[in-house]
């Protein structure tokens, strides 16, 4: 049966603020868009609901709360009617992304009223029971797999600690070079969208196809390379890509994992001399620094650090251990990827899964 949102469910709003939230210490939670943020001594919902990021980042986006909770003023709250279980209401609204509804530039906004009348599949309640099950199942195996890769990360770093130390104060005293003494390096192709023609149009690595150790691959966006470009921006393998933006330094070693490839602005290509220094040893080193302030120095205060220019990425001095033990750590991590690999693929596919589940269910 399709019915419309509206239908099964009813709007609700909060009036907190942050403010009336921090340092309070009561019983009962209160919700953000990033999650829980603290406790009160009150609360505004006593049964389960939904809880819809209206206001700012991560706009759209759904949580199932508990009863007896709140959410600030950011957030919308969807109220279940006798009708409809509260899981499987979450469920129809994170199917629906609701992100598409926003309006303004500055701040984006969604409007109940906007997205009220989106249609759906209604299931009777016993039905909602078994799909409400499926799901979490599902669910439950996406979390586990992303937990799996993180643990995945976690035995990386700490060998990488065990064998090479604090590389930032370099408690082991390793040989200290500059960085433009042991790699090459320099920034990717400026898109000009004027002088596009689609006549030499290659697939290019931006910023945001850059996640740690991992490239995200899916659209890729294209543009311009003629022969001289080619000859210049072309990834090869043992390239280390490296933000100059955003979350900076974050870096993934390619592996000719599409050819031909080439690189955006936005982005360092770095080559490392291998006689000296290995792109695996070099890549968590970037996250070593990132993860404990290594780069704040560059801009007084790891906050306020919103580039790496090729000038200061240049001069950073890099803690250098004898080849042999970054050899042993580069198959380390070498095997440890294959495991990865596993992962990631059972991750995937419970995700694809999961989502040809939500369309058939509800579309």
């Amino acid at each position: 049966m399709r019915v419309k949102l509206g239908d099964v469910c009813e709007r609700g709003t909060s009036n907190l603020k942050l403010s009336d939230v921090s340092e309070k210490n009561g019983e009962f939670s209160v919700f953000g868009a990033s999650g829980y943020i603290g406790s009160v001594d009150f609360y505004q919902q006593g049964y389960p609901y939904v809880a819809v990021v209206k206001d700012g980042a991560g706009i759209g986006r759904a949580m199932l709360c508990p009863g007896k909770t709140s959410v600030i003023g950011t957030m919308q709250y969807l109220l279940p009617k006798d009708n409809i279980l509260p899981k499987y209401l979450f469920y129809v609204v994170k199917y629906m992304n609701l992100e598409k509804y926003f309006t303004g530039a500055t701040i984006p906004h969604i409007y109940f009223k906007d997205y009220k009348n989106e249609e759906f599949n209604f299931d009777f309640w016993e039905r909602q029971v078994e799909i409400v099950s499926v799901l979490s199942k599902c669910e439950k195996v996406i979390d586990l797999c992303k937990q799996e890769l993180q643990l995945l990360d976690k035995l990386i770093k700490a060998r990488f600690v065990e064998m090479f130390g604090d590389v930032i104060h370099n408690s082991k005293k390793w040989q200290v070079c500059l960085f433009a003494e042991i790699t090459s390096s320099r920034l990717g192709k400026m898109l000009d969208a004027k002088q596009q023609t689609g006549r030499n149009s290659y697939p290019y690595l931006a910023n945001f196809n850059v996640q740690w150790f991992r490239f995200n691959l899916e659209n890729l966006n294209k543009m311009d390379f003629d022969e001289k470009d080619r000859a210049e921006f072309e990834l090869r393998e043992g390239d280390l890509l490296v933000c100059e933006g955003g979350e900076i330094g974050r870096c993934a070693v390619w592996h000719n994992e599409l050819q031909p490839c080439f690189f955006q602005k936005a982005l360092h290509r770095v080559r490392c001399n291998h006689q000296i220094i290995l792109p695996d040893y070099l890549a968590w080193w970037f996250r070593y620094n990132c993860d404990y302030g290594g780069f704040s120095a560059l801009a007084g205060a790891k906050a306020t650090i919103a580039h790496l220019p090729g000038a200061k990425l240049k001069q950073l001095q890099v803690a250098v251990p004898p080849m042999e033990l970054q050899e042993q750590f580069a198959v380390f991590v070498a095997q440890t990827d294959k495991s990865k690999v596993a992962v990631q693929k059972a991750l995937d596919e419970a995700q694809l899964l999961f989502d040809s589940l939500m369309q058939e269910y509800f579309g």
